[in-house]
């Protein structure tokens, strides 16, 4: 049995679309040195959400979706990224 759909595919989603911010499920977060990074994206490749940016001199995650796993500053070959506790600057 076909269900007819105004949405292409089990990707689209109905208007306007969910967003849940689970950055604050965290209870570390993940903080860039600047100065350090070489921008070489493996932080952005391997983070599991997929919640790294591109910025124009370093890449940082989105807090608003970051879980603060920690696989980014493990994976980073300049350990230009440490894990903070979440209120500590």
């Amino acid at each position: 049995m076909k269900i007819r759909s105004p949405f292409d595919g089990p990707w689209a989603t109905p208007e306007p679309p969910l967003d849940i911010k689970t950055g604050e499920w965290r209870f570390q977060r993940p903080v860039t040195k600047v100065g350090k990074c070489r921008q070489c994206g493996w932080c952005y490749v391997y983070c599991p959400l997929g919640c790294v940016e591109v910025k124009e001199t370093h890449f940082s995650a989105n807090l608003d979706y970051c879980k603060g796993c920690g696989l980014c500053a493990k994976i980073c070959p300049a350990n230009a990224i440490r894990l903070s506790r979440e209120g500590e600057e």
